[in-house]
């Protein structure tokens, strides 16, 4: 883990060493637009052939029935079902908040009311990742809001075992959120089968979900086929700490997000050399007794600490990297909060451990990253709708806009416009 510093470095190079230490794979477009291709032509003989390919089993059928949704209750423990629903629970509170089904009606002249009716998504694709974990508390986040909006036909995707089974949580997980139809399908070929349709996978109007370079570039390449929700891809955290922050606890935070794979990314900013110091220190430490540690190594090299002068440098670097999630352990926390433009995910305080919301404090999870936060929210019950217009006119309103509607259609050389106001006002 590198140890940069503004004093000796200027911030467009740091920014660019970041940069380079974020995921980089190779080239993948090539290989996915041949997956994607071969799923347009070949449909679920193509996805058996990916299936055995890429993740070792070999299924007629990959959609997952009713027996194994029974069975996966039976294989976890009460402690996870517990947990899953306390979850989902705090995730289904907060995404009901934040949805506005109607928005107030705005009388923008006398008689003319104009307003917006959320409606739900139809068919929509979830997508969730498998590989080196399973990811239940993904399908609460994508399953939960897509409950909440009202959508009819909610379609997962998953990669299975090389036994061909799906991890029982997450099948417990899908049940609870009432999701339709589960594929034991991953990759780019699932978002593929999800885009174009298959034989058994329906295609839907929307993929929502996170996952690696290849799954990202197939949603980035199958969008305007069909909507997606975001990029996102391989994980990352930045962390602002001053010398109050407690180094263990700061340390462990880094560490959680580098244990999801080797293209991961944990970024801290101080304002100190010795705080810098003594988090990589408690890091290396921490890093020997955990599961995943070859992962971390590989991670923890792609990763940095970045020592600044002050706040204000500090919220230059956060705005220009924008993290998937960000956590705030200053004193004045507040202060740099307000001054946050780009970030997925914001955790506030030495509490606020990143964890707590990859799982259970309601809000999701599924986060721009890349520097997307720019320009993209994080995943929502708003994401699994869309807004419609409407607009209702009285007589008195028609009056009220017929010069303003005349002149500017014939300003425009529109005259049927122009005519389909004016014939109301000739008999």
């Amino acid at each position: 883990m590198k140890i940069l510093n503004t004093r000796t470095s200027s911030m467009r190079d740091i920014l660019q060493q970041i940069r380079k230490g974020r995921s980089k794979a190779e080239d993948v477009k090539a290989v996915v637009l041949g997956i994607l291709n071969e799923i347009k032509i070949s449909g679920d003989s193509a996805l058996r052939a990916f299936n055995k390919k890429f993740d070792g089993f070999d299924l007629e059928d990959f959609k997952v029935t009713n027996e194994e949704i029974k069975r996966a209750y039976k294989m976890i423990d009460l402690e996870v079902l517990r947990a899953l629903k306390r979850a989902k629970s705090n995730i289904e509170k907060f995404h009901k908040s934040t949805l506005q089904k109607r928005s107030p009606i705005i009388e923008t002249e006398k008689g003319v009311k104009v307003w917006r009716e959320f409606r739900p998504i139809e068919k929509v694709g979830l997508y969730v990742p498998g590989g080196k974990a399973a990811y239940p508390s993904t399908v609460l986040m994508l399953g939960v809001p897509a409950q909440v909006a009202g959508c009819k036909e909610i379609v997962m995707c998953a990669p299975a075992s090389k036994n061909g089974q799906l991890n029982p949580a997450i099948l417990v997980a899908a049940d609870l959120c009432g999701i339709t139809e589960i594929f034991k399908v991953g990759g780019a070929q699932a978002i593929g089968a999800m885009a174009y349709g298959t034989e058994s996978i329906p295609k839907v109007y929307k993929i929502f979900g996170p996952g690696n370079q290849y799954v990202t570039t197939a949603k980035m390449l199958v969008y305007g086929e069909v909507d997606i929700d975001m990029p996102a891809g391989p994980s990352e955290v930045e962390v602002i700490a001053d010398n109050k922050a407690n180094p263990a606890w700061v340390a462990a935070d880094l560490l959680s997000q580098l244990e999801h794979g080797t293209d991961s990314q944990s970024i801290l900013v101080t304002f100190d050399e010795n705080t810098a110091a003594n988090i990589v220190e408690a890091m290396k430490v921490q890093v020997l007794s955990l599961s995943r540690k070859a992962i971390i190594d590989e991670s923890f090299a792609k990763s940095f600490v970045i020592v600044v002068k002050d706040p204000d440098e500090a919220i230059e670097l956060t705005n220009e990297y924008a993290p998937e999630h960000l956590e705030i352990d200053c004193k004045f926390e507040n202060q740099l909060a307000e001054k946050i433009n780009n970030a997925g995910s914001v955790f506030l305080g030495k509490y606020a451990s990143e964890p707590l919301g990859d799982y259970a404090t309601g809000a999701n999870h599924t986060l721009p990253t890349s520097s997307f936060a720019k320009m993209f929210s994080p995943l929502s019950t708003e994401s699994f709708g869309k807004m419609l217009q409407f607009q209702k006119v009285s007589r008195q309103g028609i009056r009220n806009l017929k010069e303003t509607v005349e002149t500017l259609a014939e300003c425009e050389g529109l005259d049927a416009h122009k005519n389909a106001v004016s014939i109301r006002f000739k008999t």
